[in-house]
């Protein structure tokens, strides 16, 4: 009985304060939609590396250890479920994180090996490839940057009184965002954008 009254005061609390509970659903839609675009980004990028491998192995079929490490780090990501509820579980979301900094890591390295390879950066496949790589790594740090911000104005309205009652009445919780080394991460993503080949005399 007590714990109905207890109820009743918040409700009315709530109601007669401004609950939030519209800005909370509008500001989880939000974030659901942008995490759906940065989901959508990684897998632009994850669908690139089956043929960035296949041209780079081509022309350097010797390296292989970072040809495998880019296989392996897109496997790694594969096997992680990325499902619009990933980010309510701010551990399988660290994992995920991790999984696409060691992905991006891999990049880094195979497009390093690269530039001992002029046949390999002249070839147009791989300069089409890498351009398209260039572009969704831009494309993955603005929707990174959108959840960012969507996932921080929503933590503020949950932890914020009036609507903190409202969340916690109806089971609104932080979202886990992008740490400071997820930001590293990114800042270390692969640079594409190599100088053309020069021709003799030129």
């Amino acid at each position: 009985m007590r714990n109905m009254l207890l109820i009743a005061i918040i409700l009315c609390v709530l109601v007669l304060s401004g609950c939030g509970y519209n800005t909370l659903q509008s500001a989880d839609e939000q974030i659901k939609a942008s995490w759906a675009e940065v989901l959508n980004q990684y897998k632009r990028r994850a669908d690139l590396i089956p043929n960035l491998v296949n041209t780079v192995k081509g022309f350097a079929a010797q390296e292989k250890d970072v040809l495998l490490g880019v296989t392996n780090a897109r496997s790694r990501i594969g096997s992680i479920q990325a499902t619009p509820e990933l980010i309510n579980d701010p551990e399988t979301f660290a994992k995920f994180q991790n999984a696409q900094g060691e992905l991006s890591s891999s990049l880094s390295r195979l497009l390093a090996v690269v530039e001992n390879y002029p046949e390999l950066k002249s070839d147009a496949n791989f300069r089409d490839l890498q351009a398209q790589l260039e572009g969704t790594e831009n494309r993955i740090t603005v929707a990174r940057n959108r959840y960012i911000k969507a996932v921080q104005e929503y933590n503020t309205t949950v932890r914020s009184f009036p609507s903190n009652l409202t969340a916690m009445l109806f089971g609104f919780h932080t979202k886990p965002s992008f740490t400071v080394d997820n930001e590293h991460e990114i800042s270390i993503a692969p640079k594409v954008d190599f100088d053309a080949p020069r021709l003799e005399g030129k």
